[in-house]
């Protein structure tokens, strides 16, 4: 019975094992790449070298830049004006009575130019500014997320990296003992149950292993997705250290935001455009006046000819353009509370990532900067004293944990102030809290 129920652990063990060498031989490849930077070739950027290269081969760049196009575009057609209208005709025409007959040609001609009523072009031109205005805006607000999704991506390959490597080798470490434990013929409850202790926790670090891993591939997809690149590039990030800075008053970012946030100055700018909206529906109440030249000629009998000035206007009896008056007064008060929300909205984003992001910074001011390096050095000396009978398996089991808990809280802390960092640069369009290094090196 101890012996088939060995024998079903280990089978588990060696799946996961083969797991866990799958993940580690991806890791190893994405450390030791030839030089030839082909798509299978592993390159290690820094997270500014990343970002840089994502604003210049980003395709989703050439959307905003058509719509800025298309936008200048409208601002041309509504600042032209109207064509010219040519019109004429021709007919027989006969004149009869007292006792004379006759009977010609007769034809007529008119060109007349439309004009606006004063102000409409000039409404028409504001709506069109404010086109562009909107297009720019969301041009610029697109490149400012486009950089804070990127840094967060290649910060969050680099940690998983990082969990991927420590997860393997406790994993490695955990194995190994197993494997000499196995070996032997366990006397006693005691040492059987130590065993079973050791198989439990390389299998969790096994697979703790393996979700790092997956999740590297998955950082990996979306910064190639971004970065213009192929599916299958293979990237790595290099050692990443972070300096985070303390952002000012909650207050004063929360008063920034309300006035600085992409989405307000879009709600601003659009409540503004409907004003102008209003306006024009306003103006087309009254009509164009279209004013020209006309010639007319008959040749029946004696030959006539009529040169005059023609002027045609619509008369405003049925249409007033009321329902386009009150469908503009409808939508300018749908701006305006959209403009609120929208402030509203700002505001609290940008009490909550301030929080967070203090709440991130006050987490890391407990950690010693040689915590991690510290951890580890534990869980070894833990190892090689556990082998000897030195440690019990309790205390070589809780270091072993602790340490990639350690790793874990670390990088997912500072990932979680990163976002936090980003989200106040999108809220305020101030300069992120944090400055970043990074050794940028081709293996």
């Amino acid at each position: 019975m101890k012996q088939s129920f060995v024998v079903n652990l280990c089978r588990q063990s060696a799946v996961a094992t083969l797991a866990l060498s799958l993940s580690l031989s991806l890791a190893r490849a994405q450390e030791a790449s030839p030089t030839n930077p082909a798509p299978s070739a592993v390159v290690s950027l820094t997270l500014d070298a990343l970002v840089a290269e994502a604003l210049e081969k980003n395709p989703e760049l050439k959307f905003y830049e058509a719509e800025i196009l298309a936008a200048k575009g409208g601002r041309k057609t509504a600042g032209a004006w109207a064509n010219p209208e040519v019109s004429g005709g021709v007919g027989q025409k006969r004149v009869t009575g007292g006792g004379l007959s006759a009977e010609g040609v007769a034809w007529s001609a008119s060109i007349v130019q439309p004009f606006e009523w004063p102000g409409r072009i000039g409404l028409r031109k504001a709506i069109a500014n404010h086109d562009i205005e909107l297009a720019e805006l969301g041009y610029a607000r697109f490149k400012l997320a486009l950089a804070a999704r990127v840094r967060t991506l290649g910060y969050g390959l680099f940690a998983a990296q990082e969990k991927s490597a420590a997860a393997g080798e406790v994993a490695e470490r955990f194995k190994a003992l197993r494997e000499v434990l196995v070996q032997r013929d366990p006397a006693g409850l005691t040492p059987l149950l130590e065993t079973r202790v050791i198989e439990a926790t390389e299998l969790n670090a096994q697979r703790k292993a393996s979700d790092a891993a997956l999740e590297t591939q998955s950082a990996l997809l979306e910064l190639n997705q971004l970065r213009g690149v192929a599916t299958e590039t293979r990237l790595a990030v290099g050692q990443t250290l972070l300096a985070f800075r303390p952002v000012e008053s909650v207050a004063g970012l929360v008063a920034t935001a309300r006035t600085n946030s992409y989405e307000v100055r879009l709600r601003a700018v659009e409540l503004a455009q409907q004003g102008f909206r209003v306006d024009l529906a306003k103006n087309e109440r009254y009509p164009a006046l279209s004013i020209g030249p006309s010639y007319s000629q008959d040749n029946a009998g004696d030959r006539e000819r009529i040169i005059g000035v023609s002027v045609s206007v619509p008369l405003p009896l049925w249409n007033r353009n009321s329902g386009n008056i009150e469908a503009a007064k409808a939508r300018q008060m749908q701006a305006e509370t959209s403009f609120y929300i929208t402030q509203r909205e700002a505001e609290r984003l940008a009490t909550q990532a301030a929080l967070t992001y203090q709440a991130k910074l006050r987490d890391m001011s407990k950690w010693r900067p040689d915590s991690v390096q510290h951890f580890k050095e534990a869980a070894e000396l833990a190892d090689r004293h556990y082998r000897l009978g030195a440690v019990p398996i309790a205390t070589f089991v809780e270091l072993q944990k602790q340490y990639l808990d350690a790793v874990e809280g670390l990088l997912d802390t500072k990932k979680e102030a990163l976002e936090a960092a980003a989200q106040i640069e999108l809220l305020t369009g101030l300069t992120p809290p944090l400055a970043s290094t990074a050794t940028e090196e081709k293996k």
